[in-house]
């Protein structure tokens, strides 16, 4: 009947709460005393109560009793899966009474509720860092422990937290959980859903406080902040904006993150290492890009040609060959370019900046396209390989020129490599140019716009520029973090 009634008639002495049953206030006294009575013959954790006992020894029994008869995913408490079932419906009965904004489970509005109210209960004993959750505090004491005690099989990386770790063992397996209900858009974790379903809301939850601008991303946002700086570089602007200070070069970051990645420049630290072909790199995320080169995976896919391409980069260069679109400009010649990088590029042959020195012989380049190139001089490497004759070459070039030496017959007409944004040119030995062919037409008849490729024999496909040299293209496809195949180029043969 105290079902009814609301009768608790059980009242605690030291905190006053009050219980239905003498049971229930028996269990409530063990967060008073610290006892634990109920202890894991497996593991010798011990509990409070009996059925916290029993929910763990599912954990050693692997029984999952409580189903999801939608999804089939299965749990070892009904509690779980009725959070679950939310995700189905929809349901977030737990809302904040300042913002209005709804939860699905009521830890996660009590967590919530702390952004209005500021309180970080949870404090670290070494530092004095405090923080909101628990799990927070938690990941922030490796910082000053270094331990990383989970660790993948199959790579080798270790992690702070398990949850860091099966985040992580989804970039192997290509687990994507988390699905978009209005584009079906799959992503590996639940934030980055969360992220991306702002492009379809519209939500800008990071506001500026000096012009009320709303933003979709923190990362949008701080760079924005950076417009309102009303100081020159010179007074410090640049320091307050970029706080993260490299000791060695004195370059200066927004993020801690940005100049730990930075310093790996200084050491050469790749400790991110293929097992395929041992090949290393400073980030996991270039390591996962080159991944494709050896499974061949072009995820990116131009929708109005079909082109495939193996970064979300390269399509976005490639769709400037539809567009015609230029939007970077030199303010020095007026010449446009596709992207960013290529206009960087660009600007050292104003600017005569070669931030890319040999280590060796201390000869700088411009890119580091053209450092890469100048390492196989002393290194004496020659990665081009003849599949007739095994002899190696520093250039691909080379290689081509050097596959003619065994070619048994002669060219009777004019053929090239194709590029996706040249005319295809051939250039017989010994013959004039006043007799060359471009598609069938001599020199004397093709258009104005045509005859640049005479000079420009190589022709880059992702953004359409042409170089005299091959050493030029070789190093502006290196710009593009490519190395360039056969179909990127003409050769004049």
């Amino acid at each position: 009947m105290r079902t009814h009634t609301g009768e608790k008639p059980y009242k605690c002495q030291l905190c006053h709460k009050t219980f239905a049953q003498s049971g229930h206030l028996k269990s409530h006294m063990t967060t008073h005393t610290g006892e634990k009575p109920y202890k894991c013959q497996i593991c010798q954790k011990s509990f409070a109560r009996s059925s916290n006992l029993k929910k763990h020894m599912r954990l050693h029994s692997g029984e999952r009793p409580f189903k999801c008869e939608l999804c089939q995913k299965s749990y070892t408490e009904c509690g779980k899966l009725k959070t679950h079932m939310r995700t189905h419906t929809g349901d977030k009965p737990y809302k904040c009474q300042l913002c209005h904004k709804s939860f699905t489970q009521g830890s996660i509005l009590k967590i919530h509720t702390r952004t209005h109210t500021g309180e970080k209960p949870y404090k670290c004993h070494l530092c004095h860092n405090t923080f909101a959750r628990s799990g927070d505090l938690k990941s922030h004491m490796t910082a000053h422990t270094g331990e990383k005690p989970h660790k993948c099989q199959l790579c080798q990386k270790s992690f702070a937290l398990g949850v860091y770790l099966k985040r992580h063992m989804r970039t192997h397996i290509g687990d994507k959980p988390y699905t978009c209900q209005l584009c079906q858009k799959s992503f590996t974790n639940c934030d980055a859903l969360k992220r991306h379903r702002r492009i379809h809301t519209g939500e800008k939850p990071y506001i500026c406080v000096v012009c009320n601008k709303g933003f979709t991303y923190i990362g949008t946002l701080r760079v924005h902040r950076r417009s309102h700086a009303t100081e020159n570089q010179s007074t410090g602007t640049h320091s307050r904006d970029k706080p993260y200070k490299c000791q060695l070069c004195h370059k200066t970051f927004a993020q801690s993150g940005h100049l730990k990645s930075h310093m790996t420049t200084h050491t050469g630290e790749k400790p991110h290492t293929c097992q395929l072909c041992q090949k290393s790199f400073t980030h996991g995320h270039n390591l996962n890009t080159h991944m494709r080169t050896h499974t061949g995976e072009k995820p990116y896919k131009c929708q109005l040609c079909h082109k495939t391409f193996a970064q979300s980069g390269y399509l976005k260069i490639h769709m400037t060959t539809h567009t015609g679109e230029k939007p970077y400009k030199c303010q020095l010649c007026q010449k446009s370019f596709a992207d960013g990088g290529s206009m960087k590029r660009h600007m050292r042959t104003h600017t005569g900046e070669k931030p890319y020195t040999c280590q060796l012989c201390r000869k700088s380049f411009a890119n580091c396209g053209g450092l890469k190139l100048h390492r196989m001089i002393h290194t004496g490497e020659k990665p081009y390989i003849c599949v007739v004759c095994n002899k190696g070459f520093a250039l691909t070039g080379d290689l081509r020129r050097h596959k003619r030496t065994h070619a048994t017959e002669k060219c009777n007409k004019p053929s090239a490599k194709s590029s996706s944004s040249a005319k295809r040119i051939q250039l017989q030995r010994g013959i004039h140019p006043k007799d060359l062919e471009v598609e069938g037409e001599s020199v004397a008849n093709i258009s104005q716009d045509a005859k640049p490729f005479l000079e420009k024999s190589f022709g880059c496909g992702l953004c359409g520029e042409m170089f005299v040299t091959e050493t030029e293209f070789l190093e502006h496809c290196y710009g593009h973090r490519l190395s360039p195949p056969d179909d990127l180029f003409i050769a004049l043969c």
